[in-house]
């Protein structure tokens, strides 16, 4: 695994292009690739509410409309769904029509369909409210987003950004998911569903206002390099180069293999432990705030564990990296059935904090390894991995609600992701290093 080299000592002193990167005596500019990314990073946290809804829903929804755990779980399943599905596309309408249109265009879609969610009265309009609006909508936000301001404003760092970026979604939850759990709580959850919408809402003047879309529209060239990029003219047929890029992508294995290990990762984090942790924990008698709470800790400590894999993704093999991490989960997710109680004690703790470690660390060596094998279109073929991702997370989201129903507990699934953990873990060891002069790809855009 190589390092990403070709950045000079001072990166941010070595902005070429028009402007100069520094200013008096051994003063240095940010690189305005920083503040882009920061903006990334609010971005992502503002849009993070919906994320941290859906396990706070299934027993108020239960209780007030009588509707099935799996009724609501299939809800959560097209949520995710089309979250995945719309995350090429939106990659590919983000080089037509620029970052900051579609994107301010997603959050409007996201706090209109979280807003409608209180005027529901039967299952079909939870589907259509938070199924599909929100889903379509955050589906644009998805992590394509991170991967194509990655790959448009850095050439160096790009597995610390990455990480960065994809540690935001995470901030969102510690942020979101102890006050809506409290909402939920003390105020039902309708004003729950107003918070996420507000929230959504409140991001789009930021987004819109300092967002810029390439380094070119600034003068600037990709954080790390001395070489200008042309600003390249929009991409007619958004949806045409989708569909190639995913044409082209599956003729190869390594496609399959990091499609297959990513639906397992969403089928062990989105679908299961995000979405029916809560309820499961509530089944053996603790309360929802305090099971909340738990989930609040693992994005905190998913924060330090995704950084920390973007920085071991510069540094270390990737493939190697996802093996270790699948296989981790997959022996944590073995222990949690014997560990749920009616009240928290340390080994719940251990399984929170070594859980939320790996939480999505799988991300940064998961995009480097599409950079790595698809070159200019990794943003896209990554959207369509990240497809994967989401229909494992809402295939689990649906079939874990039935298992509970059927079974009356959890267990079944627990177990079952675990071993579906230890597979993954082996695809990404069968997973080939694409040799540098195949790939094409300049040393430094290389991890």
């Amino acid at each position: 695994m190589t390092q990403t080299t070709g950045h000079p000592a001072h990166p941010e002193s070595t902005s070429a292009g028009p402007g100069p990167a520094v200013t008096g005596a051994g003063r240095h500019r940010i690189h305005r690739a920083w503040p882009v990314a920061a903006v990334t990073f609010v971005t992502i946290i503002g849009a993070a509410g919906f994320a941290s809804l859906p396990g706070l829903l299934i027993e108020p929804l239960h209780g007030e409309f009588g509707w099935s755990r799996g009724t609501i779980g299939f809800a959560v399943s097209v949520n995710l769904a089309l979250y995945g599905l719309t995350a090429p596309f939106a990659a590919a309408l983000m080089d037509r029509f620029g970052i900051r249109k579609v994107v301010a265009c997603a959050l409007t879609v996201i706090a209109a369909g979280a807003g409608l969610t209180v005027f529901m009265t039967v299952a079909w309009q939870l589907v259509l409210c938070w199924g599909v609006l929100v889903g379509l909508g955050s589906g644009s936000m998805a992590l394509a987003f991170a991967a194509t301001v990655t790959n448009r404003w850095f050439s160096a760092r790009r597995g610390l950004v990455t990480g960065i970026l994809t540690a935001a979604g995470a901030s969102g939850q510690l942020v979101f998911l102890p006050l809506l759990s409290w909402i939920v709580e003390h105020h039902d959850w309708r004003p729950a569903a107003v918070t996420v919408s507000v929230a959504a809402l409140v991001v789009v003047p930021f987004v819109w206002l300092l967002l810029r879309d390439h380094p070119a529209d600034v003068g600037l060239a990709p954080y790390g390099s001395d070489t200008p990029v042309p600003k390249p003219a929009p991409a007619a047929g958004a949806a045409r180069r989708a569909v190639r890029a995913l044409l082209d992508a599956v003729r190869t294995g390594p496609f399959w293999l990091l499609a297959g290990t990513f639906a397992i990762c969403g089928a062990t984090t989105n679908g299961l432990v995000k979405t029916h942790f809560v309820p499961a924990a509530h089944d053996h008698g603790m309360p929802m705030t305090a099971a909340a709470g738990l989930l609040a800790v693992i994005g905190v400590f998913d924060v330090v564990g995704t950084i920390a894999s973007g920085w071991f993704t510069d540094r270390f093999e990737a493939r190697r990296l996802l093996a270790v991490y699948y296989g981790l989960r997959g022996i944590s997710l073995m222990f949690l059935p014997m560990l749920l109680a009616p009240s928290v004690h340390p080994p719940m703790i251990f399984f929170i904090v070594f859980y939320g470690l790996d939480w999505v660390a799988t991300v940064p060596p998961t995009i480097a390894l599409c950079r790595e094998h698809y070159g200019e279109d990794s943003a896209i073929v990554f959207g369509w991995v990240l497809a994967s991702h989401q229909i494992g997370a809402a295939v689990v989201a649906f079939l874990g609600g039935l298992a509970r129903d059927a079974f009356g507990s959890y267990d079944v699934v627990w177990y079952a992701s675990g071993a579906l953990c230890a597979v993954a873990a082996l695809m990404a060891l069968v997973i080939r290093r694409r040799p540098r002069a195949a790939a094409g790809l300049p040393a430094a855009a290389e991890v």
